[in-house]
């Protein structure tokens, strides 16, 4: 009963899976945002994806950072993707296994 109250009161929306925004290219990296509406915001977060040596690499992160608008959240998911990359380059994915 209580599930079926959250799916009718859109309480279980952060547990469906993000539609994908449209994959960004930076420096060689696919970006694909993936916010979720969370509370009364949008989170930020996304993919960092890259072929490596003929092997698909992804990493996911999520920043702390909300939006009002999914397309807000958009934006700002492939800013800090940006800077991620910026900074770690492909160590982002070392980063990740530990």
């Amino acid at each position: 009963m209580l599930g079926l109250l959250k799916k009718v009161l859109g309480g279980d929306a952060g547990n469906r899976e993000p539609e994908p925004a449209d994959p960004v290219e930076h420096e060689g990296f696919t970006i694909v945002a993936t916010p979720r509406k969370a509370g009364g915001g949008w989170s930020t977060e996304g993919h960092i994806r890259k072929l490596i040596d003929g092997e698909a690499k992804e990493v996911h992160f999520i920043r702390a950072d909300t939006s009002t608008s999914r397309d807000a959240a958009i934006t700002l998911s492939v800013s800090k993707a940006r800077k991620i990359i910026d900074e770690q380059g492909e160590r982002v994915f070392r980063a990740a296994r530990a």
